[in-house]
């Protein structure tokens, strides 16, 4: 599904330059559950950048399923974008004055899909994570835990190959981060290849597999029994 070989990426800092990644080798497997950790300036977040075509790569190459990914424009973006991946972001970023429905619908509006059929999509991703009552209620009326589930179900409703998770449970207590990762490990258990970005060891551990980076370069990588 992803395969990534002998990637770099760096940034220009005034006179110098900053090698973040340095000839990474990666292959992500369709169905597989990964954790990516790593200390800050380690790269994940520019991989995960790279991997979400949000920033471009200097060499090497990266592959989305058996599509080459390399300096596209903001509009080729935007459309691999919305064929391929789903997004969930440790913030949530819902839209405060739309409800949990017309948030799960939003990225179909994008994708030119009827409002009838928009409505049908987004209840049945809203029954999925188990929030179907909630359906008109805002995001001031929703718990950090339902605001995760709400922001998975409109990550899912395009149907992407992958999804993407940017420190999924970084603004949930303990409780709710377990919930929040057992509805991606049963996502995951239906076929859906998913990224977790972690710094948190307990999430990592409910994933298949860790990735460890360490200043640009992959240190480990281990399967999860």
């Amino acid at each position: 599904m992803i395969e990534i070989k002998e990637l770099n990426k760096s940034y220009a800092i005034g006179k110098n330059s900053l090698h973040v990644l340095k000839g990474i080798n990666l292959k992500i497997n369709e169905g597989e559950l990964v954790a990516i950790m790593g200390s800050s300036g380690s790269g994940k977040s520019t991989l995960l950048n790279i991997i979400g075509m949000l920033d471009n790569y200097d060499s090497g190459s990266y592959h989305l399923d058996n599509v080459i990914i390399k300096d596209l424009n903001e509009t080729k973006s935007a459309k691999y974008r919305n064929q391929f991946l789903g997004f969930v972001f440790q913030s949530f970023n819902l839209i405060n004055y739309k409800t949990a429905l017309e948030n799960i619908a939003l990225p179909l509006y994008y994708q030119g899909v009827s409002r009838k059929e928009r409505q049908s999509i987004a209840l049945e991703y809203l029954n999925k994570v188990g929030l179907t009552e909630w359906a008109t209620h805002l995001p001031s009326e929703l718990s950090g835990g339902q605001k995760q589930r709400i922001a998975i179900a409109r990550a899912l409703a395009s149907q992407p190959k992958v999804l993407l998770a940017d420190e999924p449970t970084g603004a949930l207590d303990s409780q709710t981060s377990d919930e929040v990762m057992s509805l991606i490990k049963k996502i995951n258990k239906e076929g859906k290849t998913i990224l977790v970005v972690t710094h948190e060891h307990e999430i990592a551990n409910m994933c298949n597999r860790i990735i460890t980076l360490k200043d640009g370069v992959i240190m480990t990588d281990v399967k999860i029994k």
